[in-house]
């Protein structure tokens, strides 16, 4: 179990959140952990249902979250609801940039054009749409936090998905470039690259692979030094850090959080 700060006296009072892929995943616990610790948040999921379900869970127990759905592949809808949600809430000082797909698993001279484009789409463009139009937002508000969430395999390769690694390489330094251009602006920009994290798309990346779950999962446990693959609430933790004061220092930055993974 982990420990609850409670949110009168929480790391993120009085800061509002915005989460592009919010509703499920590691989404869903990045919402929970920071509404937790006194965020007001913002579900932004192309998923209504689970959105709206969270929204509902949080409001229920006592925090201030909404959800509205959009698909963040497409300028105008982010325009518009970043737009509305700042004046919903007055402000916006956070921003999750977690909506990702995994992209499908071939060989980079077996890929279509729009295989590779549709996971670029998502992990990556989505990314620059949603800073593109968060950023003023946060700039008006004195500063803020991108949280642009990433991957192991934005740092190392994996011998397999060709465009999920791109794009999640792209992510990291997207992520540095930002951190540069509005420094001076307040705006603080990092990455996390989490490890395996048995989420509904490791699922899918294992049986789109042909393989045994009940033999990849061991395999894939063995993989991360410290045992086992991660929970949600291990990359959550690590966006609440980097949306608080405590990180006011931090920009640039890649927090690994992957059971040392990437160690070796």
């Amino acid at each position: 179990m982990h420990r609850q700060h409670g949110r009168e006296n929480g790391r993120l009072v009085g800061k509002v959140a915005i989460v592009p892929g919010g509703g499920n995943g590691i989404g869903r616990a990045i919402s929970t952990w920071m509404a937790e610790e006194g965020a007001a948040i913002a579900i932004v999921d192309l998923d209504k249902d689970a959105g709206q379900e969270l929204a509902d869970t949080l409001t229920k127990s006592g925090s201030q979250a909404i959800s509205a759905a959009c698909d963040a592949t497409k300028e105008d809808q982010v325009a518009d609801i970043i737009a509305m949600l700042a004046e919903r809430f007055g402000r916006v000082e956070v921003l999750v940039n977690n909506a990702g797909i995994e992209g499908v698993n071939k060989p980079t001279h077996e890929l279509a054009l729009s295989e590779w484009e549709a996971a670029m789409a998502v992990n990556a463009t989505a990314v620059f749409l949603c800073t593109k139009h968060a950023v003023p937002q946060l700039k008006r508000a004195g500063g803020g936090s991108v949280i642009n969430i990433s991957s192991i395999f934005g740092l190392v390769g994996g011998g397999d998905i060709p465009p999920y690694h791109a794009s999640k390489g792209a992510v990291r330094l997207m992520s540095k470039n930002d951190a540069l251009i509005y420094a001076g602006d307040n705006v603080r920009v990092n990455s996390i690259h989490p490890g395996f994290i048995f989420t509904s798309m490791v699922h899918r990346y294992v049986t789109d692979s042909g393989l045994d779950f009940d033999a990849a999962k061991p395999a894939l446990d063995a993989a991360h030094p410290l045992g086992g693959t991660g929970e949600p609430d291990d990359i959550a933790w690590g966006a609440v850090y980097l949306a608080s004061d405590q990180a006011r220092w931090a920009t640039g930055a890649e927090l690994v959080i992957d059971g040392g993974y990437t160690a070796r």
